[in-house]
């Protein structure tokens, strides 16, 4: 039912109605889904005084201006493995070799 009512307040913001709790009822029941009011009311006062569009195109937004700098520490990170890598072959090395 939760997912009914998601869909509801879409189909309402995308007419550029309110959302409200008894529209979402009367959309979901129009649709033929049974939803407690509860989920209705919830989900009408968490949207209230939102741009739901608005919110829909900006989904992805924080999280493009941390990509470069994830890339950059990932770049770091693997110098700092390769520098370790080869400080532990030197250090293996020790001046004999076990097979030889």
């Amino acid at each position: 039912s939760e997912i009914a009512c998601v869909y509801a307040a879409l189909a309402l913001a995308d007419a550029g109605v309110e959302i409200t709790a008894d529209k979402l009822v009367a959309m979901t029941k129009a649709a033929g889904v049974e939803v407690q009011p509860i989920w209705a009311s919830l989900f009408a006062k968490f949207l209230e005084g939102k741009d739901v569009m608005d919110m829909l195109s900006n989904v992805g937004s924080g999280s493009a201006a941390a990509a470069p700098a994830a890339a950059a520490g990932a770049a770091a990170t693997e110098e700092a493995a390769e520098e370790e890598a080869e400080e532990s072959e030197s250090d293996s090395d020790m001046g004999f070799d076990l097979f030889g």
